[in-house]
Order: C-alpha cells, then sequence, then structure tokens
C-alpha cells in the first residue's frame, strides 16, 4: 500500500515508495524569551555546539555545521531544511513541541520557521508534546543540583486550552501530517500525561473529548500516537508498567519510539558500538510489534552524544544523563546498513502503513542529527534517499 501526500493545493500525490519516513525535529536553535531570562540575551542551543570539547581520546568535537549556526525562526532558513528533507526522501517533520501551564515554549521554529517558508507543501509537519520536565541541562553541572524550570504535568483546564490550540492553528494547516484523514499527534511522557487526569480511566475521557472536539472540526478523527520506552533517559523520566496494555486501555491509535537508547541500554563508557546499539534495538521491535495491538512505527538513530549538555570544565564520568555514553561508529555507512534492516522490517512486519520515525533531524547536542555538517556533509541524508527512495511529487 503506497501512503498519499496531500499538497497545499489541494492535490494528491502518490509516492514512488510504501514507507512514510518522519524526522523529529528539535527546535531549540532559535532566540526564545524564556531561553533567554535564564541564559542571557541572544542565547540558542548553539551556544553549546561551539563550546564542545573531546571528553574523551578519539572523541570527535565539536560539530560544525555544514550550514551554518542557522536561525531556524528565519523561514529562508527553515526553507533550506525543508527542500533537503524532502529531496532525500524524508516526508515530515515531527517538531519536538512545548507547552506548560503558562503557555508555549520553543514555538518559533515551527510558527515563524517552517509555517511562513514558501516551500513549506513540500513537507508535512506534526506535532509531538514534549510533555516532560523541563530541567536546566544546558549545560548540566555534575557538581550541582538539577534545576526544575518548567514541570510537564499540566491541569485539566491547560489541556482543555490546549487541544483547542491545537486544533485551530496546526490541525487546520495545509501541511499538517494526517494518516488515513486522521491529524497525527504524539505524546511523549505517558507517566506526565496520565498524571494531569490523576487515573487512568479519566485519562482516557481526556483523549476522547480531544477527538471529539476534532471530530466537529471537520476532522474524521486523530492518530493518536504514544512514545513508549522501557528505559529512561532523561532524569525525570518514569517507566509505566505494562505499557501494551495501558495504550490500548487509553485508546491510542498507535504508538512509536523518540531513540533506541529508551529502549538498548549504552553498556560501555565512555563509548558504546553503534552497531550493538542497532542489532539490540532490532530485537525489540520484533517482540513489540508481537505484544501490541496497535500499530508500531519503528524508529531509526542516527547516533547519541549528549556531551555537549556537560559542563566542559567538568570530569566526563558515567553519571547518567547528559553525563553517559556516547555512541561511536556511527558512520554515514553504518546508518545506511541499518536503514537496510529497517526497510526489511518494515516489508515483513509492518502490516500496514509502514511509517518509520528518524532520531533526529537537529538534535546536535544529542549527537543524533541528519543536518549536514562539516565533516560528512549530506551523506545522512544520501542514506535515507538511496534506501527508501524520491518522494515523487
Amino acid at each position: 500500500m503506497s501512503s498519499v501526500i496531500m499538497s497545499c493545493s489541494g492535490t494528491l500525490h502518490e509516492q514512488e515508495r510504501p514507507y512514510t519516513v518522519a524526522a523529529y525535529y528539535f527546535p531549540n536553535y532559535h532566540v526564545d524569551a524564556r531561553n533567554e531570562k535564564i541564559h542571557g540575551a541572544g542565547w540558542t542551543e548553539w551556544e553549546l555546539v561551539k563550546n564542545a570539547k573531546p571528553r574523551f581520546e578519539s572523541h570527535r568535537q565539536p560539530i560544525e555545521p555544514l550550514w551554518g549556526y542557522t536561525d531556524e525562526a528565519d523561514p529562508v532558513a527553515m526553507a533550506q531544511k525543508i527542500d533537503a528533507a524532502h529531496t532525500h526522501g524524508i516526508d515530515a517533520f515531527i517538531f519536538d513541541w512545548y507547552y506548560y501551564d503558562d503557555g508555549q515554549f520553543l514555538e518559533r521554529a515551527l510558527e515563524e520557521g517552517f509555517m511562513m517558508a514558501k516551500n513549506n507543501d513540500l513537507l508535512k509537519f506534526a506535532l509531538m508534546w514534549a510533555n516532560h520536565d523541563w530541567e536546566d541541562i544546558h549545560p548540566f553541572d555534575s557538581r550541582e543540583d538539577r534545576e526544575m524550570l518548567y514541570p510537564g504535568k499540566i491541569t485539566k483546564e491547560t489541556w482543555d486550552k490546549m487541544t483547542d490550540f491545537i486544533i485551530e492553528k496546526y490541525f487546520s494547516h495545509p501541511s499538517y501530517w494526517q494518516i488515513n484523514g486522521a491529524p497525527y499527534f504524539s505524546i511523549y511522557d505517558l507517566t506526565r500525561f496520565i498524571e494531569i487526569f490523576g487515573s487512568v480511566a479519566d485519562t482516557r475521557k481526556g483523549i476522547d473529548a480531544f477527538r471529539e472536539k476534532a471530530r466537529k472540526a471537520g476532522f474524521h478523527d486523530i492518530n493518536m500516537n504514544a512514545v513508549v520506552w522501557g528505559r529512561t533517559v532523561l532524569p525525570s523520566e518514569e517507566v509505566v508498567s505494562n505499557p501494551a496494555a495501558l495504550v490500548e486501555e487509553l485508546g491510542f491509535n498507535s504508538f512509536t519510539s523518540y531513540v533506541w537508547i529508551h529502549h538498548v541500554g549504552l553498556n560501555q563508557f565512555p563509548a558504546t558500538s553503534y552497531d550493538s546499539v542497532s542489532t539490540e534495538y532490532f530485537k525489540y521491535a520484533e517482540e513489540a510489534v508481537k505484544e501490541y495491538k496497535i500499530p508500531y512505527y519503528p524508529n531509526m538513530t542516527m547516533g547519541w552524544d549528549a556531551s555537549p549538555r556537560t559542563h566542559q570544565a567538568t570530569a566526563f564520568e558515567n553519571l547518567g544523563y547528559p553525563y553517559m555514553p556516547v555512541m561511536v561508529g556511527n558512520t554515514p555507512e553504518a546508518f545506511k546498513k541499518s536503514l537496510v534492516t529497517m526497510k526489511k522490517f518494515a516489508d515483513q512486519r509492518l502490516a500496514g502503513d509502514k511509517i518509520i520515525t528518524v532520531n533526529c533531524w537537529n538534535e546536535w547536542t544529542e549527537g543524533s542529527y541528519l543536518e549536514p555538517d562539516k565533516v560528512n556533509g549530506m551523506a545522512y541524508l544520501e542514506a535515507i534517499r538511496d534506501v527508501f527512495g524520491k518522494i515523487n511529487q
């Protein structure tokens, strides 16, 4: 079954391939008022990229972006990203999207960059509500206590207000990603989500109310997607028990992963082999499609290196995020090899929509990015194009 993309003009385009590739997008590379309050005027996460240092022998840091330290809230800069994604076989950006009790955070990349880019009809976009606690880890000093800045748990009133806003502001946009007529909306942290409502049953009611509002707005349904993990990454994350039963009870339509290390431990410090993590992830994926009753959208991960988020003057010890092992050997060739494995997995194990998420378009300070750097150029994007093919649009 080939997937269908709707253009801005309303024209249907059939794809050459039966795959949809959606890359996560982390929007912390533009000026935001909250960040300026904490880090100073004009701050973006590019500062951590620039200041990163090698933390062990043969560690490749700092990484230099080929396009420079671009402002993603500039629609011209975003248009360059859209064009590169589209021409290399990426169908959609899934924006890490932040909304707290006091409103939005990091929204300018989407609203001023993507939504105002002249070529945004070439690419779909969707939201992954990144409802985790936001701590001050930019950078984090292991000698100090962690500081909570914005708690991920919101009130029921904020949920109601937020879902109204999502439908009106985003779902109605011609480039919003729909799967079989249903806008895709993903939730990152199930634990924090359930805390809003106090019980699984009441959380289901909150989801159902969101669906009903979307239907009244003219949509067929919502593809409610859960990000599921078996291991934690961020310090405040918690693993839910029996996630397969939980997502079914909550009425989710699909589930996915954000990054491989939510399922695979990095067991060698300071460096763990990329190939070994890839092998273990696909073992997880094989079991996941058997265990869950809803579709799985498997995940490709380009790499992992959170060391730029550590205070660079401290000792690099295995202390937990971001002081943790780095994936090494994640060359474009190794990435392409895993993409080939992913394609086979999709062909053999995914009965319906063959949707693959990718970590990440631009997680520069977590070492997982498709955007070109000065060493590898466009090689990671070229690997996606070579394995999954171009989009016929």
